[in-house]
């Protein structure tokens, strides 16, 4: 039993079951190629029709989901504020959303028959490459180009500004640095899923001896789940630090 679960390593949602059903059928072959998509498309029109929901109408007095979010988003603010200072509430939307389609997702493999589609490093990646896009654009909206090339060389000063080779080691150390960040961002969030993903397929298959197991690795994938999210945005908000830093100097 143990040998047939470690051939599986994740557990069967509904695309591959029903592709498996109709192995003939050629649209749901396509369908599995791009599961990983499909499966980051329904959280997020979940996510919006929520949104939607609480939003739609104005009403005396809100509702249980409206107060929850003024809630995360009060804390969300906070939390950045603490962090990037006055400017955090340009930040807080793009972080605030990033965390709950992060998490939502990393969640969405605990129901039966879906997937979490960050176990897939091109959804990990997708996501890291957004990050760096937007602090990219952040950067050159807050430090203009020369300012941003600066930045990239270091702020070489004084008898550092006339040296050629410092400035130009701390500029292809930046840019280095710069597109490793998607890399070690996306992989960090899809080799912790994955695992967690891998573990709960795997203790699954024991039967129904393992339940108590699985109860307990299933608390520990929530909790991990919440920490991953939280790590993606923490080093997301690291990023937007550096450049505001580098703004107020």
């Amino acid at each position: 039993m143990i040998e047939k679960s470690l051939s599986h390593t994740e557990l069967p949602n509904f695309i591959t079951l029903l592709e498996e059903k109709f192995p003939n059928c050629r649209w749901l072959s396509h369908l599995a190629y791009y599961e990983n998509i499909v499966f980051s498309l329904i959280v997020a029109g979940i996510i919006c029709l929520a949104v939607f929901e609480v939003t739609r109408k104005k009403r005396g007095s809100p509702g249980r989901l409206q107060i929850a979010l003024e809630i995360f988003v009060g804390a969300v603010d906070d939390f950045l504020s603490g962090i990037l200072g006055p400017k955090a509430r340009s930040y807080t939307p793009f972080i605030g959303t990033l965390f709950i389609y992060i998490l939502s997702m990393n969640l969405f493999g605990l129901i039966p028959f879906m997937k979490s589609a960050t176990s897939s490093w091109s959804t990990t990646l997708a996501l890291a490459l957004c990050v760096f896009v937007y602090v990219q654009y952040a950067a050159f909206k807050e430090l203009r180009f020369r300012g941003y090339i600066d930045h990239l060389l270091g702020r070489p000063r004084g008898f550092l500004a006339f040296s050629v080779i410092f400035p130009l080691m701390m500029f292809f150390l930046h840019i280095l640095s710069e597109l490793v960040r998607p890399i070690s961002l996306s992989l960090r969030l899809r080799s912790n899923i994955w695992g967690d993903d891998m573990l709960i397929a795997v203790i699954s298959g024991l039967g129904l001896k393992a339940v108590p197991l699985l109860l307990f690795s299933t608390l520990l994938v929530i909790i991990a789940s919440i920490v991953q999210a939280g790590v993606f945005c923490l080093l997301t908000t690291i990023y937007f630090t550096l450049i505001i830093e580098h703004e107020e100097s």
